[in-house]
């Protein structure tokens, strides 16, 4: 398994080689999507913005859906409902 460093998230996963490689694959068409590339921007945008006036943001994600800044935590766990749900 030289492929996954052993502080990779593959590498908690317990995945193969083989399947690792195609996630970080799958992993990598989704960060390139257009809908990402302007989440990923306006967050960075969002985050600067907030440092300047003295934010402290540590620890914390920009919620799109809800416009402000929360623990990562909750920002990925649609606020405690999980993921299934999310946008439908």
């Amino acid at each position: 398994m030289a492929y996954i460093q052993e502080n990779s998230p593959f590498r908690r996963q317990r995945l193969s080689a083989k399947a690792a490689k195609e996630k970080a694959e799958r992993d990598l068409a989704f960060a390139k999507t257009d809908e990402r590339k302007k989440k990923k921007a306006d967050n960075q945008r969002r985050r600067r913005a907030a440092l300047k006036k003295g934010v402290n943001i540590a620890g914390k994600d920009y919620d799109h859906k809800d416009g402000k800044f929360k623990t990562i935590k909750a920002n990925r766990g649609n606020d405690g409902k999980g993921t299934k749900k999310e946008g439908k």
